[in-house]
């Protein structure tokens, strides 16, 4: 039974919450471990436990949807992997912020007390995410969900690093670390930010040691850092500093004897060409420290205030760096010792939560080998055992795999996977499971009981990260969903993680799952970015938020502009005006719908498509086959953008402009045989193009098939159209010529301004066998649809007929009594000259360098719009004046 007409107008809101709770309730969102299919695994990147939907995430979670949804309809036993992130610093500064507002501090709470209220905090608002993605749809195995700091997962995380120390692979080392002194505690790379600044470059005299007058110039823009220095560095290849190398300098300030060393870190054209090396406070001055043995000297304490040590003099003790480099500019220029004072442009790295410049400085952490245990990983991309989506990502993984640093892994943080690593009395340490498992290897160690000092850090986030393809499936047991569903078909990111995250899952997963990979392939997609090509930040206003669009467009309208973006390797520049596009398009397709439903082409029976008789239904027929055909391959390789825009055009033009069009006349004719085939067709073809969209459009497929077809089958779990084979004889290029010669006559009469109310003959010439079978078959189409009175063989045009051309046929419009042919050729050379003009003004400030420069980005771009509009209108009225005879 077909339920009652459908509304007027679709209204995302009013079912968008009603199908997800019953797609939730269908179970279908589970995988089956006991099935037969084949299965289809993706690991959802773990959000942030803090997080909450920004557009990148709607990006990423849109296309992962997709292919779930496009592989559960195939036949596949998918499993879409969901959980999230403790998210060790920023949960902590969360917390941290709201026990700030009663005026307590963790420290007053104390270590176990402050973790019981993050656990009470995630209990109250941690599920966020996991709601707004409800909202988009997502369709993951919910009942499957992970947490980073569930037990099992801690688990794994533990026996996982206890393993790797005993394999030599974890160790502790002192190094140079991006220390954030607000938070007080290294942080990853990852969660640096560049920032751009004016910053003053002093340029400083070194005496060299035995002379009086001679000195050596360095440049820096960290005076205070100073007073560290091991060396003074210059190219081995510069003859100015040859007579040099050898030497000592003596330091300003505190009198300290340093060499003068060659090194290749020095460059030759970049200032002075000598540079002052810092081990203990610049990375890279770090690694010439270790090439040159120099000494490691730690200025700074956790706050960033100077240290009280013998290197450094005692008036500056105590001062916060930007005091102390204050106070020792000031005594190096009484001393004469600054040459000069340049203002430069350059980047300045700030912790990106904090906000306060980073640190980098010496301290004892926990690091993993990561050099060892890139290799495996290098080369499984290397004989394509992984594959990257575009391509030339590989180019960017090997380069960061094949220079990859030491990885540390310690945070000074409370909250996150606490090193299970214990000290004993002489600082020996125990790495063990438990801390009875510490206690007795302390015991025999020491031949007595002793007591034990817990590490008091945390593991880096990106550690726990790195377990997520096979910890969230069981390990370190032996699960059938460990075996069955490892390694993953293809993890969707973007491409700021490749190193961060994609790589370390390559690292763990391939040292503890036997050398297989986590994932077959990895679809790296591009940034949203603004429609200006911007990136979105609060600072410039310019951010949308997905849930914002929901409301405001419905969830399917966004899906489908995201997927139909998604190109590969370009931004996708996201604007209303395309959201508002292709919520036109769910308007399209509901009101096609609607009139289908009221003229009985939405019935339930069944019929052979490949086996239709009318020319009009072969040719949809073909068209749908095409669409399902380019659908599916561009799925299958993650052109997402090709497969919106090949279901796009097909339901947009070929279905509802075009089919339902020309199929209207024979919904009201006298052969019932072929206005029962009609309604049939038009059915099928109409509930498969609905599975084709349900990937993309999931709510508003559901909701018509359930509205127009009564289905008691859900579309998330209908079977993925199959191709038909047909044989379509002369019907299909009958139909796509007589669309050709529709749309030229439409052309025509839009370009000569001929009334709606005007109906022509149309004059013909040239008509091949072909052409008269589809003038003669579809004539009662062609007469509505070109608004023509008849058509007439000609063998000349007579004059004042605006002439064109189809597929060899010469066709032409008398217009002579329904236009002043005169008139309106003086029309349109008034308006040629007109555009002409506009088009030479508009040139010509856009070939000015001045205003290119100095124009608002979007008054250049508007001007350039305008510019092409302003072409295509001159290609128009150029044409329309040829057509005149």
């Amino acid at each position: 039974m077909i339920n009652p007409t459908l509304e007027k107008t679709y209204d995302p809101k009013s079912i968008e919450t009603n199908w997800y709770d019953t797609w939730l309730d269908s179970g279908h969102f589970a995988c089956a471990p006991d099935s037969t299919a084949t299965p289809y695994t993706i690991m959802m990147p773990p959000p942030n436990v803090t997080g909450s939907l920004h557009m990148g995430h709607a990006l990423t979670f849109t296309l992962q949807d997709l292919l779930i949804r496009y592989h559960r309809m195939a036949g596949h036993d998918v499993l879409w992997q969901p959980g999230t992130d403790h998210a060790g610093i920023a949960t902590q500064m969360v917390v941290e912020r709201q026990l700030a507002t009663q005026n307590i501090s963790r420290r007053d709470l104390g270590r176990d007390a402050f973790i019981k209220k993050v656990w009470e905090w995630k209990a109250d608002s941690g599920g966020m995410i996991y709601k707004q993605l409800r909202r988009l749809g997502a369709s993951a195995d919910w009942q499957r969900n992970r947490f980073t700091m569930d037990e099992g997962l801690s688990d794994a995380v533990v026996k996982t690093f206890v393993q790797m120390h005993r394999d030599g692979l974890i160790y502790r080392d002192k190094r140079l670390v991006n220390w954030d002194p607000k938070l007080m505690t290294a942080i990853s790379d990852l969660e640096v930010e560049q920032i751009e600044q004016k910053s003053s470059m002093w340029h400083l005299k070194y005496r060299i040691e035995g002379t009086q007058h001679d000195y050596i110039s360095i440049a820096t823009t960290r005076p205070e850092t100073m007073l560290g220095d091991g060396a003074v560095a210059v190219n081995p290849r510069d003859e100015r500093y040859q007579s040099l190398i050898g030497k000592m300098a003596i330091l300003p300030l505190s009198n300290r004897s340093i060499p003068i060393i060659a090194d290749e870190y020095a460059k030759i054209d970049k200032g002075s060409g000598a540079v002052k090396i810092t081990p203990a406070h610049d990375f890279n001055d770090f690694e010439v420290g270790r090439r040159h043995n120099l000494p490691l000297i730690n200025l700074m304490t956790a706050t960033a205030t100077m240290e009280s040590i013998p290197e450094i003099p005692k008036k500056y003790w105590g001062l916060d760096r930007y005091d102390a480099r204050r106070q020792i500019l000031i005594d190096l220029a009484d001393e004469g010792l600054v040459q000069q004072e340049e203002i430069l442009e350059n980047t300045v790295p700030h912790g990106d939560r904090s906000g306060v410049a980073i640190e980098p400085w010496l301290l004892d952490q926990w690091y993993v080998n990561a050099e060892k245990l890139a290799q495996p990983a290098i080369k499984a991309v290397e004989d394509g055992r992984t594959k990257f989506i575009p391509e030339h990502w590989n180019k960017t993984y090997f380069e960061w795999m094949r220079n990859i640093q030491p990885w540390c892994i310690s945070r000074q943080l409370w909250w996150g996977h606490r090193i299970p690593a214990w000290y004993g009395p002489d600082n020996h340490i125990f790495v063990e499971a438990t801390e009875g498992d510490a206690n007795a290897a302390a015991a025999k160690h020491y031949g007595k009981n002793v007591n034990l000092i817990r590490d008091n850090d945390v593991l880096d986030t990106w550690f726990s990260s790195g377990l997520w393809p096979f910890s969230t499936l069981g390990w370190p047991e032996k699960t059938e969903e460990l075996e069955r569903y490892y390694p993953g078909n293809v993890l969707v990111t973007g491409f700021d993680i490749i190193f961060f995250w994609v790589a370390r899952m390559m690292m763990m997963s391939m040292h503890f799952m036997g050398g297989e990979v986590p994932f077959r392939e990895v679809y790296i997609h591009a940034l949203v970015r603004d429609e200006k090509g911007q990136k979105m930040s609060k600072s410039k206003g310019n951010v949308l938020d997905p849930l914002d669009l929901i409301d405001q467009y419905g969830a399917d309208s966004l899906r489908f502009t995201l997927a139909a973006m998604a190109a590969q390797g370009r931004d996708i520049k996201m604007s209303k005006t395309r959201l508002e596009s292709y919520r036109n398009f769910t308007t399209k397709i509901w009101n096609a719908c609607r009139f289908l439903q009221m003229n009985g082409c939405t019935n339930t029976e069944s019929i052979d498509l490949s086996a239709v008789d009318e020319p009009v239904n072969k040719w949809i027929v073909s068209e749908y086959n095409n669409a399902i055909k380019k659908t599916t391959k561009a799925i299958e390789v993650y052109r997402f953008n090709e497969a919106a825009d090949a279901l796009y055009h097909f339901t947009w033009n070929s279905y509802c402009n075009w089919y339902v069009e020309l199929i209207k006349p024979s919904l009201t004719n006298s052969d019932a045989s072929a206005t029962a085939e009609t309604r049939a067709t038009a059915s099928a073809i109409l509930a498969g193009t609905l599975r084709l969209l349900h990937p993309f459009m999931p709510f508003l497929t559901e909701e018509l098939n359930l509205k127009i077809f009564a289905s008691k089958e859900l579309l998330i779990c209908a079977q993925w159209p199959q191709l038909i084979i047909a044989h379509d004889g002369d019907a299909v290029p009958e139909l796509r010529f007589l669309i050709q010669l529709i749309t030229e006559i439409r052309y025509i009469r839009s370009e000569m301004n001929v009334p709606l109310s005007a109906k022509p003959v149309l004059n013909v010439r040239g008509v091949t066998d072909l052409h008269q079978r589809a003038i003669d078959n579809q004539k009662a189409a062609l007469l509505q649809l070109a608004r023509i009175e008849g058509i007439t063989n000609v063998d000349s045009f007579s004059k004042g007929s605006a002439r064109g051309s189809v597929d060899g046929l010469e066709i032409g419009l008398p217009l002579a009594n329904i236009l002043d042919v005169v008139a309106e050729g003086v029309r349109l050379n008034k308006e040629i000259s007109r555009v002409l003009a506009e088009i030479k003004k508009i040139a010509k400030k856009l070939d000015n360098p001045s205003f290119t420069a100095k124009a608002p980005y979007e008054v250049v771009e508007e001007n350039r719009r305008r510019l092409e509009e302003e072409k295509t209108r001159l290609d128009g009225l150029t044409a329309a004046l040829d057509r005149l005879q």
